[in-house]
């Protein structure tokens, strides 16, 4: 299994889960992310989709909302990165989720790291 790390994206320390790791099935799961994330002092928390469980993409099981809300209460920002097209052609609230989620600094969906360092860069820009 590879291992989470820490890198610093346009100055935001940052912790890239492994593609590979446990899948987050709920908001324990999410603690552990976020308990790994304290250990590193990161302020942003990478996870692929490739790492959640199929029902956070289905808004109305709370999956979703319960493992952003953790992140909320910990005040640690959280982007989601990897292709969600299958989920979001299908789920209307899903995808008005996802694009409200976006407009705001503390959960973003990603298509792709690129993107991700994109919006870093313009908030760094900002700042």
């Amino acid at each position: 299994m590879t291992t989470d790390i820490l890198v610093h994206r346009h100055g935001v320390p940052t912790l890239i889960c492994a593609v590979d790791g446990p899948e987050l099935r709920d908001e324990r799961d999410a603690v552990d992310v976020i308990g790994t994330a304290f250990q590193h002092e990161a302020e942003l928390v990478v996870i692929p989709v490739e790492r959640l469980a199929e029902d956070f993409f289905t808004l109305s099981t709370g999956v979703a909302g319960g493992i952003a809300q953790k992140f909320v209460n910990y005040h640690l920002r959280l982007a989601i990165v990897g292709d969600i097209s299958a989920f979001t052609t299908v789920s209307t609230a899903l995808r008005d989720f996802v694009y409200e989620t976006n407009r705001g600094r503390q959960l973003w969906f990603c298509p792709t790291e690129d993107d991700l360092d994109e919006r870093l860069a313009a908030g760094a820009r900002r700042n």
